[in-house]
């Protein structure tokens, strides 16, 4: 019964996303769109289990949202021209016809969140929440801001929104590159908590991962010559190609190191790198963030195995990484490039001096690794503890329990 109930919260989430992006067009109002879907997906929770799943989900959805939405601005009426309102949302058919559809509805979504009159901490927010589906929280974690901050950034973007009367439409060629980079990190974040959640039973959300890739290759076929857009499917695809392989049969987390690398995305691999040449070939001179990320992905995907590993190129490539995007958490993972080829001592020395990543429980995992292979099982201890009082994924949890225990 739990597992039906797991797989029912699923199927509401997906389908959540297209709705509220056509209910957005149809209501002209994220925050009110956002209330009614809401409201949907609470009924569609409390009725499905009882009366079967309805053979077209999101068309259901869809139909009580729009039936929410009108109700609240008939309870509004009393305010000029919103009873005018009410009768123009039923007057429109807010079931796609065709997929064509749904997908032009996903892409002005992305864009009026992304619109260059908000602010720039603001649009990727704002996208992650709706366009994304994270909840505030994750939304705080995936950016490692607190969780207020992030509820205020929201509040403020939707007024804004309203305010200034944001177009909802992808915008023309010549506005495109004014919002590629907040685009581009949004799906960016949301293929993050894709491929390895922030939090709940399940290590891969493959359906999110899934549709950050479809946006990925919409961008490409929007700008299909700039660096970005290119280096980012590649980097999505070639992580992705190790999907199948980073959970065992009962759903825990399997570390690079032990994955079967013939069972990894040959087709993915293929596309992922001639798409990192591609990026690098259009800008030559200034390397793309994206695609420089991919260059790292490239060198595990074409490993044979985890031994054979070239750790030099990976640390040159996250070197001209740090020349377009210097953060902690690229200086992190460099740190671990170098520990694997010029030992832990070395590695340590590295995440030590790294700055602004106490709130991030990776950051203690990986000094937790290297104290380990330095011999200090005691802060090592210490410091797995505090990564597992940091939360993450249920499956990355235990992860690393078991890595704790190996300690005594």
């Amino acid at each position: 019964m739990v597992a039906a109930g797991d797989a029912l919260a699923r199927l509401v989430r997906e389908e959540r996303t297209g709705v509220l992006a056509t209910l957005v067009r149809v209501t002209g109002s994220v925050d009110r769109a956002e209330d009614a879907v809401q409201d949907a997906v609470a009924r569609a929770l409390e009725t499905w289990p009882r009366d079967g799943v309805p053979a077209n989900p999101r068309a259901w959805l869809l139909v009580v949202a729009r039936r929410r939405a009108i109700d609240h601005v008939r309870r509004e009426s009393g305010r000029s021209g919103k009873e005018r309102e009410a009768e123009a949302m039923m007057d429109i058919d807010p079931t796609p016809e065709t997929t064509e559809t749904v997908r032009d509805d996903l892409l002005r979504l992305v864009f009026i969140c992304c619109h260059p009159s908000l602010a720039a901490e603001a649009q990727v927010a704002l996208a992650l929440r709706t366009l994304g589906g994270l909840s505030t929280a994750e939304v705080a974690r995936a950016l490692l801001v607190p969780e207020a901050t992030i509820s205020k950034r929201l509040t403020r973007a939707k007024q804004k929104i309203a305010r200034a009367r944001i177009p909802y439409r992808v915008p023309t060629a010549a506005e495109l590159p004014s919002r590629l980079a907040a685009v581009a990190a949004t799906i960016y974040l949301i293929f993050n908590e894709g491929y390895a959640a922030g939090t709940g039973s399940h290590l891969v959300r493959a359906p999110m991962a899934d549709e950050a890739i479809r946006l990925a290759r919409l961008l490409v076929d929007l700008m299909p010559d700039e660096p970005t857009t290119l280096g980012l499917l590649a980097l999505l695809l070639l992580h992705d190609a190790r999907r199948l392989t980073r959970t065992d049969d009962e759903g825990d987390a399997v570390l690079l190191i032990d994955q079967d690398r013939t069972r990894w995305d040959v087709s993915n691999i293929k596309e992922g790198v001639e798409l990192v040449g591609a990026a690098f070939r259009v800008s030559p001179d200034r390397p793309d963030r994206y695609a420089a990320q991919a260059a790292v992905a490239a060198c595990h995907a074409l490993a044979p195995s985890y031994a054979e590993t070239d750790w030099g190129a990976i640390v040159s490539w996250y070197d001209v990484l740090l020349t377009v995007q210097d953060t902690p958490v690229v200086r992190l993972n460099r740190a671990v490039a170098v520990a694997e080829r010029d030992g832990p001592h070395a590695g340590l020395a590295l995440v030590d001096g790294i700055d602004g990543l106490d709130g991030y429980p990776w950051w203690h995992a990986t000094r937790a690794e290297l104290l380990s292979r330095s011999g200090d099982d005691s802060g090592a201890r210490d410091a797995f503890a505090r990564a597992l009082a940091l939360g993450t994924s249920e499956p990355l949890a235990a992860q690393l329990r078991r890595r704790l225990a190996t300690l005594g």
